[in-house]
């Protein structure tokens, strides 16, 4: 089993980008949640790429993607990035994640995994307003993620409890754990405190990168919370469709954050969630995402 500095070191390697000719990179595929490439992992690099088409070193504020088919962690991604706009203040950036397939003919065709937009400013001072942080138990009062699998590893199908117990390259702690096997119906509200330590300091580019990274966890599996299924529920179906992400402060995600996640609707097989990112009492980052979840049988 790896130790936490391997799979920090996994997460920059993952973020590191290989430029290929102008404005196309490559991205390598690791095995975050199985076959299918990390929602997270292409997120986090289509930012990467994004960002390294800029001019100027200028921090996201916003961003809106779209999953359109799972990719394979058997090939690595090509980002091909275009520039759309370049003002005085904001930059606009076109990212599409493509892989390669072979069709029925044998040719190698490009598919579309990913397509996102991307809206880069400079931070400055201005009218600031925000909502009060939630308050809810510090991280030291809780109990980690890892831990609190020991207590379920025993009602996980034995072919499914070697992945069930590897350890997250995310540090997280949730306020109110849900039996991931046998989950009761909830409302639809849960938050984690969660952080990427040892990681040192990094380009805000990266320190973006990576919170978009760990928005994906947990988010979709809201609009689960009241209909009692989980992710190992029977002849479920469950995807990400798309992501939005705004940041709004500077934050340190070396240190914890609160992740405060909640779903308002579900219906036709989807499901809306929402997030927002907390530190120090600032409201550092707002996330949106659709989520497939479609019950078979």
């Amino acid at each position: 089993m790896p130790d936490y500095k391997q799979l920090v070191d996994q997460l920059l390697d993952t973020v590191k980008l290989t430029e290929i000719s102008e404005n196309i990179f490559e991205g390598k595929s690791y095995d975050y949640v199985g076959k299918r490439i990390f929602g997270g992992q292409v997120l986090a690099q289509a930012i990467m790429a994004a960002a390294q088409t800029l001019d100027e070193d200028k921090p996201c504020h916003s961003l809106h993607g779209y999953f359109l088919r799972g990719g394979s962690i058997g090939q690595p991604v090509i980002y091909q990035v275009r520039r759309l706009r370049d003002g005085r203040s904001l930059s606009a950036r076109e990212v599409t994640a493509v892989q390669m397939k072979q069709d029925n003919d044998g040719n190698m065709i490009e598919q579309v995994v990913f397509s996102m937009i991307a809206s880069f400013s400079p931070m400055e001072g201005g009218l600031d307003y925000q909502e009060e942080m939630p308050a809810y138990p510090p991280p030291e009062d809780l109990e980690s993620e890892q831990s609190l699998k020991e207590h379920h590893v025993g009602s996980v199908p034995e072919p499914l409890r070697e992945r069930f117990m590897r350890p997250r390259h995310v540090e997280i702690k949730p306020v109110k754990p849900r039996d991931p096997v046998y989950p009761e119906p909830m409302i639809p509200r849960q938050a984690n405190w969660l952080r990427i330590r040892e990681l040192g300091e990094q380009p805000v580019a990266i320190q973006q990168a990576l919170l978009a990274f760990s928005s994906d966890y947990y988010l979709v599996g809201t609009g689960l919370m009241p209909h009692g299924i989980s992710f190992m529920t029977k002849g479920l179906q469950a995807a990400s469709i798309d992501h939005s992400m705004h940041f709004h402060r500077p934050f340190d995600i070396n240190e914890w954050l609160l992740y405060d996640m909640w779903s308002d609707t579900t219906s036709h097989s989807k499901g809306l969630n929402h997030g927002q990112f907390w530190q120090n009492g600032n409201l550092v980052a707002t996330v949106q995402q659709e989520g497939l979840m479609r019950l078979r049988g």
